[in-house]
């Protein structure tokens, strides 16, 4: 619980300032989607392959840890029925302007990623899983969930930090450095003391740095099968492009 309010804190604060990515969504970007012209992002900048999403005309759509209004209006406005899962009522409150404003009808619950008790099993088709569960201090669960959620046949699409991202010093990083630091698993509450943390990323949500093995063995084991791999980056803005993608996503189904 201490994680999570103060990461709902954060997030709160960052709708405040108009963070990238609490920014809804414009209008004519939701016209745009109501004509079927329409992209997504899971990671900073690649847009998710058409290829990979379930009819959403009719499809129960879970936007789980992707409040902003940038993911679910765009999936509503696409012919799904959306709801949308956060833990920050901001973020939430994002949605619920976009829907307003445009005229869709979508759900919002406020929540923890790893707790979806407040929704039956079987109970949507896709789940798309923006990059967020590096916010969440244990990720297996979240994957159990979003398992348990998913109806038989239904599509996880996740996006989320490849942990060698957390690896570098700060201070060096920010002068174009990349001096190794720390290792995986990376936990912002261990790892680093709490003045580095509040020198170099105040006002920051708690951020964890998962092992491959619990973000895709964690997939895997929750039952899902992968079908697709993609990797990214923040599109040459951070040091660490220059040597490698630092983002993954992912496409998994739950087995019939």
């Amino acid at each position: 619980m201490e994680v999570r309010d103060e990461n709902r804190r954060a997030w709160d604060a960052l709708v405040e300032k108009q963070d990238r990515w609490t920014v809804p969504v414009s209008p004519r970007e939701v016209a745009r989607a109501r004509l079927g012209e329409w992209s997504l992002l899971l990671t900073p900048t690649k847009p998710v392959p058409r290829a990979w999403y379930p009819e959403l005309s009719g499809a129960r759509v879970l936007c789980l840890a992707g409040g902003g209004g940038q993911q679910g209006p765009i999936l509503c406005a696409a012919g799904a029925e959306v709801t949308v899962f956060d833990n920050s009522p901001l973020q939430l409150g994002q949605d619920r302007m976009v829907a307003e404003r445009d005229g869709l009808s979508l759900r919002t619950v406020e929540g923890d990623m790893a707790d979806l008790s407040c929704f039956p099993a079987g109970s949507f088709d896709l789940v798309f899983h923006p990059c967020s569960n590096g916010f969440a201090e244990a990720i297996r669960p979240v994957w159990r969930e979003a398992y348990r959620v998913l109806k038989p046949g239904g599509v996880l699409l996740s996006g989320f930090a490849n942990p060698l991202l957390y690896l570098f010093d700060p201070e060096l990083e920010n002068k174009g450095v990349l001096q190794l630091r720390y290792s995986v698993p990376y936990s912002d509450l261990t790892s680093i003391s709490p003045s580095e943390r509040e020198k170099h990323y105040p006002d920051e949500p708690l951020s964890f740095g998962h092992s491959l093995e619990d973000q895709i063995g964690g997939q895997i084991d929750a039952g899902f099968h992968l079908t697709g791999f993609y990797e990214d980056d923040w599109g040459g803005a951070a040091p660490l492009d220059a040597h490698m993608k630092s983002f993954i996503a992912t496409r998994a189904f739950r087995p019939r």
